[in-house]
């Protein structure tokens, strides 16, 4: 997965949320890589592969919000030094794919 790091200065996002059951977090724009098919961060916990999560982004530039939904992928790391997880979307409608492949890209 090619991604980017979202730099807050350029993207223009506010924080992302991240959530599952038992998981919420609320990451800084320049901790976060997007790419057109997902996205990856670091969690201070473990999550488990194929553990469904919702992912929010707000734009500072408009009342755009992007709703995304996936699955993890992957979650490598130790409760030391951190967890870095990979989440692929699934069920992007058309214009969300668009936009995310325009910020991924720019």
């Amino acid at each position: 997965m090619s991604a980017r790091k979202l730099e807050p200065s350029s993207s223009g996002f506010t924080d992302v949320k991240v959530q599952a059951r038992k998981t919420s977090l609320t990451l800084p724009a320049s901790t976060v890589s997007l790419s057109k098919n997902g996205i990856e961060f670091r969690s201070p916990t473990a999550i488990a592969p194929w553990t469904e999560m919702t992912v929010d982004l707000q734009s500072r530039r408009s009342a755009t919000k992007f709703h995304c939904t996936g699955v993890v992928v992957a979650c490598n790391g130790s409760r030391h030094s951190g967890y870095h997880v990979s989440m692929l979307f699934t069920g992007l409608s058309r214009q969300t794919q668009a936009q995310l492949k325009l910020l991924a890209y720019s």
